[in-house]
């Protein structure tokens, strides 16, 4: 059997196992132990082991579960109601200002989180009730908290970012700063539909009697504060020079923790330290699931290189001689395709370090790249069959249907096109800050 045709029935296999319920690990595990066994026999079973444990020797790997245990800490505590409060009484005389505070409240708790679901669920249980309360249709109000949900895995610090660093042996700390303007690119583009929605359905104008006044809102902003100041202080050591991104989680997480403590622990008695188990649990089970599912990936490389599938596809693509625009809407369709049906991290690890030298030899750079491969996986986070953020939205407000929610995200998907469009036409949004800070990479 040709390599095409050996990568095309591992990918129908891999498809199937997933079909049929599959957590993807075991799948991307199976599949690989497979096809090997299926080429050499039994004496693949000597490289397993090394090939599945030997990847979890990279000390990159420690940054994973201390940022996922740093938004697990901020996920505990009420700081989503803070924020989405302090924004509200920021913005409550721009129209459809409750909508944009709780897409300011997405992205700031979506950078300190880095959890989709977690900033979905967070903001939503607040702002989907009080939109509605407010006369907005619930497919705004739950559309705008699934599309800000998808900014933790583009704005810095991301556990997606990480894992691509890790994939493709890239900077991790040049992957968060590309990250951060066309985060907040994003960011902006979604508020700016969000007025012309608003101000052509005349939502929001009860808000616009609402007033608070400068003292109100200078009140608001002390519980918020400070947990901006670590995600500062996470990147100024990581760019300063201080430490290695793994010191800086290291340190993000402890902080994190304190912070919960003293300000929602101590001083408002709204945080009990008998949720400190339940932290550690979630932050365990999110960090082995993510582990397994680098360590089966990293053998289901092996499978497909071992078996000469990697190259063969590059070669492939490298003879059709097509322009590098063309070769590059191909793969975004290819990835917005993947991203209908596998979470990021997974796309991430199987596809990221064979396309990373098709992209590189067509002259694109690899840490835009991955911005591109990003928001690729945002859309697929609030589109259907898997559409993570919508379940999630859909199970903390069951009242709304899938197809409402579908509707209200269908403009945000609009403009992450949009995003991907500009960064292909201006590609030094991303490219400009990581060549300031850290200079022009090789």
């Amino acid at each position: 059997m040709s390599p095409l045709m050996s990568g095309l029935a591992m990918l129908v296999a891999l498809f199937a196992l997933l079909a049929v319920g599959t957590p993807i690990a075991f799948a991307l595990g199976l599949v690989a132990m497979g096809a090997l066994f299926a080429v050499y026999g039994a004496f693949f079973l000597e490289t397993v082991g090394e090939q599945f444990f030997g990847y979890f020797a990279s000390f990159s790997l420690v940054s994973v579960p201390m940022f996922i245990l740093m938004g697990a800490a901020v996920a505990s505590s009420p700081a989503g109601r803070d924020l989405y409060e302090a924004l509200d009484r920021w913005l409550n005389r721009v129209p459809g200002g409750l909508v944009l505070s709780n897409l300011g409240a997405c992205s700031i708790f979506a950078a300190l989180s880095g959890s989709s679901p977690a900033t979905c669920a967070a903001i939503g249980k607040m702002g989907i009730p009080e939109m509605r309360k407010r006369g907005y249709p619930s497919e705004i109000a739950a559309g705008s908290i699934a599309a800000g949900g998808t900014l933790g895995i583009l704005i810095p610090p991301s556990v997606t970012m990480i894992v691509y660093g890790i994939a493709t042996e890239t900077s991790i700390g040049r992957l968060f700063l590309a990250g951060l303007l066309p985060g907040l690119m994003l960011t902006i583009y979604f508020m700016i539909w969000t007025i012309i929605a608003c101000k052509r359905r005349s939502l929001g104008l009860s808000e616009l009697t609402e007033r608070f006044t400068m003292k109100q809102r200078f009140a608001a902003l002390p519980r918020v504060l400070p947990f901006l100041a670590i995600i500062v202080g996470v990147l100024y050591v990581l760019y300063g020079g201080v430490a290695t991104p793994s010191e800086a989680a290291g340190v993000g997480a402890l902080f994190c923790l304190i912070l919960v403590a003293v300000v929602y622990g101590i001083f408002s008695k709204s945080w009990k330290f008998r949720q400190m188990p339940v932290i550690l649990r979630d932050t365990l089970k999110e960090s082995v699931m993510i582990m397994l599912i680098i360590g089966a990936s990293e053998l289901f490389a092996f499978a497909l290189s071992s078996l000469f599938i990697t190259q063969s596809i590059a070669g492939a693509i490298a003879a059709m001689e097509v322009n590098r625009w063309v070769l590059m809407g191909v793969v975004n369709v290819f990835l917005l395709v993947a991203g209908f049906f596998l979470p990021p991290v997974g796309v991430i690890l199987m596809t990221a370090p064979i396309l990373l030298p098709i992209i590189t030899g067509a002259g694109f750079d690899p840490y835009w790249f991955a911005v591109i491969l990003t928001i690729n996986m945002e859309i697929g986070l609030i589109t259907p069959p898997v559409g993570l953020n919508l379940y999630v939205i859909n199970g903390i407000a069951p009242d709304i249907s899938l197809g409402a929610i579908l509707r209200g995200s269908l403009p945000y998907v609009i403009c992450m096109v949009l995003g991907i469009v500009t960064l292909c036409l201006f590609p030094q949004i991303a490219l400009f800050l990581p060549d300031l800070v850290m200079g022009p990479s090789l």
